[in-house]
């Protein structure tokens, strides 16, 4: 089906915190788009004025309660949403960021309502873990084994 871009989708910026925690990487199951019902990092949209990490700790905490610390950017991901005609309806750029835990124990919150937590088998083989998430959980799980 060919996109056909809508001059007013504007991108939205967007974080979402990558928490890997005795060898489980923290999903959500999204209430809301992008991902609506598929398992995905915690996160959402970056208010005015607010600085990416301080987004992502903000969006950690109102999904799931965790309480954490930002490492690092570690990827941007486009995700792009299209109607039935094949038009552009959304476009979300999500900075995805590494944090380490502190405190808390996960549970659904705000734009979520599930928590789960999963190894590196369980991300291979979940099939409602969005695409985008799955390459960049294992990615990160096959790292954290190394460290």
């Amino acid at each position: 089906m060919p996109c056909h871009v809508n001059p007013e989708v504007k991108p939205t910026p967007a974080v979402a915190a990558a928490v890997v925690h005795q060898g489980r990487v923290l999903m959500v199951r999204r209430r809301r788009a992008p991902n609506a019902g598929m398992l995905a990092f915690p996160g959402g949209r970056v208010e005015p004025g607010e600085p990416l990490l301080e987004a992502t700790l903000r969006e950690l905490h109102e999904e799931t309660g965790i309480v954490a610390e930002p490492e690092r950017v570690l990827t941007a991901i486009d995700q792009f949403q299209h109607d039935e005609q094949g038009n552009l309806s959304s476009h979300f750029v999500i900075v995805v960021v590494t944090c380490r835990w502190m405190s808390g124990s996960a549970v659904a919150g705000d734009d979520a309502s599930e928590v789960h937590w999963l190894d590196a088998a369980q991300v291979s083989s979940e099939p409602s873990l969005c695409a985008s998430t799955r390459r960049v959980a294992a990615d990160l799980l096959a790292g954290s084994t190394r460290r």
